[in-house]
């Protein structure tokens, strides 16, 4: 019934497909496990490879990045919905895959995204910006998801039709990291095709130290700008990303912005890498590095 899609990029799935698998024989969830390895480095290709004898277990020469990775699961995929899941995704909810079984008898055409949560605040400072960001900023109940649906589309946990998949896809001409969420719900969006939220999140089970945080949001905004270009600066997409519609509303601005980021990026950049700032510091930063990339 379900085709459970896994990219991987150095992480172990240990402790993801035991409790999938589990959960399957339990709720009497008739699944197949999919991993893909996106070449990741050899150690982590030897503790999943331990799964090849039991799943699909496929290892890529070279690199593809995230949004190729994603459509390649539809050539391996046997059945007629794909789950996909972040591969450091922790499954705590018990009827985890049961709840999407569920919500595809009650409407097999939707997309259904299931949220993410985080655990207790690190008490390292060096993680906690990311925490910071996943907790006040992603981790949304499914009603308040479901208000603004497509924007509110994440990549770490949601279940598709594999027909939708098929013709809908993800752009591959975005190789980097960042954002390829972003345009594929608004492609879902302009294609018609529901998307529903409902409560069935996983735990982020992997939090990325602040610098890297900051480095992958700063290639996540070149992307952002990458597919701006591709779109010829849709109107309707600006409407859909929050941080666009703040620059494009004071674009005029955009000479002064830059002019105080410029001034004052070494301060800002300081705070947030030591975790002494919040999210609108975080917030204040992205605007800033989104005008440098605009000018």
């Amino acid at each position: 019934m379900i085709s459970v899609c896994i990219p991987i990029y150095n992480f172990s799935v240990a402790q993801l497909v035991p409790v999938l698998l589990k959960q399957a024989k339990e709720a009497d969830v008739l699944i197949e496990i999919i991993l893909i390895d996106d070449d990741s480095r050899p150690e982590y290709k030897k503790r999943n490879s331990q799964f090849s004898d039991r799943l699909q277990y496929i290892e890529l020469k070279k690199n593809i990045g995230r949004a190729a990775i994603r459509n390649l699961f539809a050539d391996y995929a046997r059945y007629d919905h794909l789950l996909f899941l972040d591969c450091d995704s922790l499954i705590e909810v018990p009827y985890f895959l049961k709840n999407y079984a569920d919500s595809i008898r009650e409407n097999p055409e939707a997309v259904f995204c299931g949220g993410r949560i985080y655990g207790e605040k690190p008490s390292e400072q060096s993680k906690s910006l990311r925490w910071k960001y996943g907790t006040y900023r992603e981790s949304k109940s499914f009603q308040l998801r479901n208000r603004n649906p497509y924007r509110s589309f994440m990549t770490n946990n949601f279940l598709i039709p594999k027909k939708v998949m098929i013709s809908v896809h993800f752009d591959e001409r975005l190789k980097d990291y960042g954002h390829e969420d972003t345009l594929f719900g608004y492609e879902l969006m302009k294609n018609g095709i529901p998307v529903l939220h409902i409560d069935n999140p996983v735990l982020n089970g992997h939090l990325e130290d602040n610098a890297t945080f900051l480095l992958h949001t700063e290639k996540a905004i070149a992307n952002l700008v990458t597919i701006l270009n591709f779109l010829e600066n849709d109107r309707n997409f600006l409407q859909e990303v929050g941080l666009l519609r703040f620059y494009f509303r004071f674009r005029y601005l955009g000479w002064l912005i830059r002019l105080k980021f410029f001034l004052f990026q070494p301060l800002l950049k300081n705070l947030l890498e030591r975790g002494r700032a919040g999210v609108l510091i975080f917030d204040v930063y992205k605007l800033g590095i989104l005008a440098q990339q605009m000018k």
